[in-house]
């Protein structure tokens, strides 16, 4: 492996930038009005053995909310001076519920978090430096420890790893007549054809594939490919907008070529989620999913799919795919109990019996160790996500810088402009220079 680096989320729906900014700024002077990173969790410097109760917030379906509480349990098994109380809501309004404990100085002990926001949080003193709490990461690599690293602080680390893929479905490939990829080789321009081709063939009963156009990582990848980034080590755009146009124009040469849906068509299938994807409706070759994605799509198609590399990987100098946290375990740096929160996340991150109860559900687990002790547990999907991860651990050089604040605005803008770039209202170069615009507003 080579050197490090950082990552991307989804931005949580129920939350503005003013309550963010609003809550944040109230929380800057709650405490004290600094806005310095490199925050420290203090202690009571109570006795060890005294019993201590800390607060950990996720969010998440019941599933894992079940989950978590079984890992909680055991926790408070082995550890009994330490009791862990869950503070749990949905994604949508996750946030929205963090930032307002935080502004009104209760923030829980350990918060997940998403790397669109750590910048943000990390930025105004509320998470303290993990490199300064008893937590392993030997067993972390050092990309992925990277990606919650803020100058030379550590804001959150990584629950578990995804890796950004295309989903084969290769039972539409056989029934259209087209080879599988060899997705070590293939470019963008091969990409295009084979999905223009597959929809030929099979009439248009099968779509070659599903617009990759709402979610920035796929540029992200593609940037980094071409030696550059969608943010650069200050925080910056750090690519050019000829670049983001091409990526634009792919996929309008796909839907003028029928490779992809027309544009009304793909804009309710991408509000539909993996369920109504065209690979989990059987209508579609290939889709841009996440890893952690692909049990949820296999189980909606009925059939076995397949993880592909990304277009492009040996197209130019370097590769861009990378991997990425599902989300982060961080500690608040006003902590009453820094030592309890640091061993309830060292705890989660390497202790194998807590790894067999969350298993995929964080991600595959950060910690390798962890990861290979609980593999035989994995669903069948899962199984095959981890090797593929595996596969790719020579090819990936390092991941992208953390996120700047004001991040978190990125998916919505990239959601409208990939909108008005379907359905002709701007070129890709309009859109390129548009999205330019509005993200440096958001992250300055």
């Amino acid at each position: 492996m080579r050197t490090p680096r950082t990552r991307r989320g989804l931005r949580p729906a129920g939350l503005t930038a003013g309550l963010l900014a609003a809550a944040l700024a109230l929380t800057a002077c709650a405490q004290g009005g600094s806005a310095d990173t490199g925050g420290s969790a203090t202690s009571d410097a109570a006795d060890p053995d005294e019993p201590v109760t800390i607060r950990w917030s996720w969010w998440g379906s019941d599933t894992r909310h079940t989950l978590t509480q079984e890992v909680i349990d055991l926790f408070e098994q082995k550890n009994p001076t330490i009791t862990v109380v869950p503070d749990y809501t949905d994604w949508g309004s996750y946030f929205d519920k963090l930032s307002v404990s935080v502004a009104g100085g209760d923030a829980p002990d350990v918060i997940t978090q998403e790397e669109r926001y750590l910048a943000d949080y990390a930025a105004k003193g509320v998470l303290a430096d993990l490199s300064a709490l008893d937590v392993d990461t030997s067993k972390i690599d050092d990309t992925i420890l990277q990606s919650g690293t803020i100058d030379d602080a550590v804001y959150g680390i990584a629950t578990g790893v995804n890796v950004y893929s295309v989903v084969a479905d290769p039972q539409a490939f056989a029934d259209a007549g087209v080879e599988m990829p060899d997705d070590t080789t293939w470019t963008w321009e091969d990409y295009v054809e084979i999905a223009n081709e597959i929809t030929e063939k099979s009439g248009g009963a099968v779509y070659g594939a599903q617009d990759y156009g709402f979610n920035e990582p796929g540029f992200s990848i593609l940037a980094r490919q071409n030696g550059q980034s969608l943010y650069d080590e200050d925080g910056a755009l750090g690519f050019e907008p000829e670049l983001l146009a091409q990526w634009w124009q792919h996929s309008l040469d796909m839907q003028a070529a029928g490779g992809q849906p027309e544009a009304a068509k793909t804009v309710e299938v991408d509000a539909g989620g993996p369920e109504q994807s065209l690979v989990g409706t059987n209508t579609g070759a290939m889709a841009w999913f996440w890893s952690n994605q692909l049990t949820a799509l296999s189980n909606a198609s009925g059939r076995p799919l397949q993880l592909l590399r990304v277009p492009g990987e040996s197209q130019f100098d370097r590769t861009g795919m990378y991997f990425k946290p599902a989300m982060y375990y961080s500690v608040s740096s006003k902590s009453k109990h820094p030592e309890a929160a640091a061993k309830l996340v060292d705890f989660l991150l390497n202790d194998p019996d807590a790894g067999a109860i969350l298993l995929s559900d964080r991600g595959l687990p950060a910690n390798t160790d962890v990861r290979a002790a609980v593999t035989d547990k994995f669903a069948e999907t899962d199984k095959q996500a981890a090797e593929f991860l595996s596969s790719l651990e020579d090819e990936i050089v390092d991941g992208p810088v953390v996120p700047p604040a004001g991040a978190g605005q990125v998916t919505e803008i990239t959601k409208r402009l990939n909108a008005e770039v379907l359905f002709g209202r701007m070129t890709p170069q309009q859109a390129a220079e548009q999205f330019v615009q509005e993200v440096e507003a958001a992250i300055s």
